[in-house]
């Protein structure tokens, strides 16, 4: 019974989580990340104003507890949902590391940091400018007019927008930190 190479699809994650695991505690070992360690970690140095910002607002969302720590459990939590949830889990999450002040809609103001910061970390030109961009979001998307996006019309609006959706999908890129748990893993 079962797989004839003895390999079952938890024992692949369970090793995934193991080297998961092994670069976390080499990276942290004291188990805990903090924000100068999770910007190590990303390999975010020399930021902006407001791609230090937006990286803070992340570390924040990652910190489930608010204990000022990511701990491990945290870490594998964001790290799964930006790399395998359904593209709504994903926007919902989006949207709440968007919500900056927390009051459960996005400004003009808040998408405009965000979309410099995106930009000023993937290092990127665009042929649009944030404030166009940010315009455009808000024309197409914000349905009330209220000149704020809730949740509802952020996901809605990211999913008929192509060009936003590909944005947000793309603002957390961590192939590079998966390539690196990779590359680890056969060469050890």
């Amino acid at each position: 019974m079962g797989n004839s190479q003895g390999t079952t699809v938890d024992d692949l994650q369970a090793v995934e989580l193991h080297h998961w695991y092994k670069k976390f505690m080499v990276e942290c070992p004291s188990g805990q990340l903090t924000l100068h360690e999770f910007k190590q970690f990303f390999g975010l140095k020399g930021l902006n104003q407001e791609a230090n910002a937006y990286i803070e607002q992340m570390f924040k969302t990652f910190d489930m507890n608010k204990d000022g720590y990511i701990d491990f459990m945290e870490y594998v939590a964001a790290l799964s949902l930006v790399l395998r949830g359904k593209m709504e889990q994903k926007l919902r999450w989006y949207f709440k590391l968007y919500d900056v002040d927390g009051n459960g809609c996005i400004d003009r103001h808040e998408l405009l940091n965000i979309i410099k910061a995106i930009r000023a970390i993937n290092g990127c030109e665009q042929d649009m400018s944030a404030e166009e961009f940010t315009n455009r979001v808000f024309d197409n998307i914000d349905i009330n007019g209220d000149g704020e996006l809730s949740l509802e019309e952020f996901v809605e609006g990211a999913k008929k927008d192509k060009e936003f959706c590909d944005v947000m999908m793309n603002s957390l890129d961590l192939t590079h930190i998966v390539t690196m748990i990779h590359n680890r893993r056969h060469s050890v």
